[in-house]
């Protein structure tokens, strides 16, 4: 969907209501301030509309494909009713299986246990921890990080033209850097992958709460994300895609619900048959909640427009990019560069401080929620800072390996619940922390810089 940006702002001079809006938390300065939640790329708060039919569901709630109860057969119509609404809204198609997992990390690690013997697979050093570490069992091969959507569609063009061309192969790539916020030239690569005889699963953890995500359009394979980025609670995430890998595979978790039938051998032993839809995956009694939150913020962000959603966001992110850069001593940390489309994920480095002691102040002293580190992104953020990662700063970071420090970075992130008054209020705190300092004393308690006491 494309909307002009000017229309798109008219229709949506709010933003949309979220859990926690109202919340007010302590400064050590004195008093009290409307939180401002600017951490969506770890956890975007619940979408009031999700909670409400999550609220009036609850009574109703019932263990789904066993029983024969009204509440039972109520639950099981929700749980499927939900998978198709999601389907839907990843534009799957017909003969695509949608499987209901707890998060994106899972979601990838059910692919990387079905992938065929002798598979190949190739990813990019710049994912995702999710994304980079499940393939262990694979025959992997890590790509460099590319600086431009170009190089990363050459990089891997030439990684696939050496690759044995007689067996499986599967590219694994983000839909959206959850360091940089920068979009990724998914359909290109899908096209690159398939090209060499290649399938490719996108990782839209960061993609789907801020961009439409077609599975037809972007041409994948598999596309992997989960609830509680989309503004979705209860730990629910989701992999859908083609269905033959999964049902050739073992069940990913051995159990009630994968299996169709059961039988006692001779000889002892039991003989399984296992189910060849969504539930070969889905063993246990499933997160019924979660899908059905999973749907309704589905349902929820498709009624508001995407079009109206993209240009609120881009509106938001040109604030707090253009504040930063008013900033000297802020480093906005990029692959591509400035001019490179970004969902509402920035992340950067402040001459002088340490990002752990930068977003505690921010957080004691402003009411504002951030996060430092290497977000699950290490060798990415690595290559992003060029520094040293064994220097210790000040006012040490968490550790991030045994007998390891380094300076972080800070990143923010927003989206379809944030206000104006939060990335302005956030600019505003940068501005003052980097001229004037923190008017407050912080020490390192258990890892993590926190106010004196």
């Amino acid at each position: 969907m494309s909307v002009s940006t000017a229309a798109a702002t008219q229709t949506i001079c709010a933003p949309l209501p979220v859990l926690g809006r109202d919340v007010t938390v302590p400064l050590v300065t004195g008093g009290v301030v409307g939180y401002a939640a600017l951490d969506y790329a770890a956890s975007a708060p619940a979408l009031q509309r999700v909670w409400d039919d999550v609220a009036a569901y609850a009574p109703y709630y019932g263990s789904v494909h066993r029983g024969a109860g009204y509440l039972s057969q109520l639950s099981t119509d929700l749980f499927e009713n939900a998978r198709r609404t999601v389907a839907e809204f990843l534009d799957c198609r017909a003969d695509d299986q949608l499987v209901f997992t707890r998060s994106t990390t899972d979601s990838l690690n059910l692919l990387a246990a079905a992938l065929p013997a002798g598979c190949q697979v190739f990813v990019f050093e710049t994912e995702h921890h999710a994304s980079l570490l499940p393939w262990q069992d694979a025959r992997v091969t890590y790509l460099d990080a590319p600086r431009t959507p170009r190089q990363a569609v050459a990089t891997l063009e030439r990684a696939l033209a050496g690759r044995d061309p007689h067996g499986p192969a599967l590219v694994c790539v983000t839909g959206a850097s959850n360091v940089t916020g920068e979009l990724w030239p998914v359909r290109e690569l899908a096209a690159a992958a398939h090209a060499h005889g290649a399938r490719i699963v996108l990782d839209a953890a960061q993609l789907a709460p801020h961009h439409p995500v077609s599975v037809r359009d972007l041409d994948v394979d598999w596309v992997a994300f989960s609830g509680h980025k989309l503004y979705a609670p209860f730990g629910s995430g989701v992999l859908a895609g083609r269905a033959d890998w999964l049902r050739a595979a073992e069940p990913y978790l051995a159990g009630g619900g994968a299996s169709r039938k059961v039988t006692r051998r001779q000889d002892g032993g039991v003989d399984v048959e296992w189910h060849e839809s969504a539930a070969r995956h889905e063993a246990g009694s499933p997160n019924v909640i979660g899908a059905y939150s999973i749907a309704s913020a589905c349902k929820v962000l498709t009624e508001a427009g995407f079009g109206a959603l993209v240009a609120r966001e881009q509106h938001l992110v040109e604030k707090v990019r253009t504040g930063l850069a008013e900033v000297p001593e802020v480093r906005i940390l990029s692959l591509f560069g400035d001019d490179a489309p970004r969902v509402g994920v920035i992340s950067f480095v402040v001459d002088g401080w340490n990002s752990s002691h930068f977003a505690a102040a921010l957080s004691a002293e402003y009411g504002i929620g951030v996060r430092d580190g290497l977000f699950c992104a290490h060798p990415l953020v690595r290559t992003l800072l060029g520094s040293d990662p064994q220097t210790q700063g000040e006012c040490g970071a968490p550790e991030a390996a045994p007998g390891e420090k380094s300076l972080n970075a800070i990143r923010v992130s927003f989206g379809a619940g944030t206000p104006d008054e939060h990335v302005d209020r956030f600019v505003t705190a940068v501005r003052e922390l980097v001229t004037e300092g923190a008017t407050w004393t912080y020490r390192t308690e258990d890892g993590r810089c926190v106010p004196a006491v």
